[in-house]
């Protein structure tokens, strides 16, 4: 497997290892990683099935399988120890790493990187049919989340009035998608998403025993993730901080700037 990944920063600084979400890449946090990366090395791939990284052909979807790879990137990399920053798919994906690997996990940042079945909302009932019954019809339906329309709309929806979403990440990822083999690609992940949900328990676990540092930033009208998902944290986490911006599921696409100051103050204090 040959990843694609975006890097600033000096290699000698504290290490964030940026995960993505669907349907999406590293490109994703093109507004974040110059806000951080004076006082951070910042790393950012494209996972298996997303952006621009080669995978071989017949390489099984899942995210277990992309959590593995995604182990065996940093073990490349030389990255030991660092903080993660999980969006959406980045969350189930991080969340494996730190079961494997805990001692690597310094602290954690969930931008809308779920981990609690209150924080999944009806929009999920779809998604849930599927897994409850993966016939070819209930398949078939997931396949409109994979149009420019409805990329869009993940883009857009929730963002402040008067604020205009910048088109080009929608327009990318949109094109991605169209690529031969992604339907199927996204297809399995979508019915493999049903295992992350089986996880939460065990990601709860490691929560309450290991007590990372964790910064919740969320974006409050994600129409996926609701900020329940964020509040729970404090469940497992009592020194868990939480922030509810006013935008959709990308929050990086209006509130880079937010974000960022909320994470360079977390991460000035638990860092060190």
């Amino acid at each position: 497997m040959s990843f694609f990944y975006r890097a600033a920063g000096d290699p000698g600084n504290p290490v964030i290892l940026l995960l993505h979400g669907f349907p999406s890449s590293s490109h994703q946090f093109r507004a974040l990683m110059p806000r951080l990366a004076d006082r951070y090395r910042v790393v950012a791939p494209d996972l298996p099935g997303f952006g621009f990284t080669d995978v071989p052909e017949g390489f099984v979807y899942s995210f277990e399988r992309l959590a593995e790879t995604i182990g065996a990137f940093c073990d490349a990399l030389g990255l030991r120890r660092y903080a993660l920053y999980l969006f959406d798919y980045g969350a189930p994906v991080g969340f494996r790493l730190a079961l494997q690997r805990p001692d690597a996990i310094r602290a954690i940042v969930s931008q809308n990187g779920n981990a609690y079945e209150e924080g999944m909302s009806e929009g999920w009932a779809p998604t849930r049919a599927y897994w409850a019954d993966p016939s070819p019809a209930n398949r078939d339906a997931m396949r409109s989340m994979f149009t420019l329309e409805t990329t869009r709309w993940q883009y857009t929806h929730g963002a402040p009035d008067g604020i205009q979403v910048a088109p080009e990440g929608y327009w990318l990822d949109a094109a991605l998608l169209a690529r031969p083999g992604q339907d199927s690609i996204q297809l399995d992940l979508i019915a493999d998403y049903a295992r992350n949900v089986a996880l939460y328990p065990r990601i709860h676990a490691y929560l309450r025993q290991r007590q990372p540092p964790l910064l919740a930033v969320w974006g409050a009208k994600d129409p996926f993730f609701l900020p329940a998902g964020a509040e729970a944290f404090r469940r497992d986490l009592p020194d868990a901080e939480v922030h509810l911006l006013d935008a959709g599921h990308f929050a990086l696409e209006t509130h880079a700037g937010v974000i960022a100051e909320y994470m360079r103050g977390f991460l000035q204090r638990h860092l060190r």
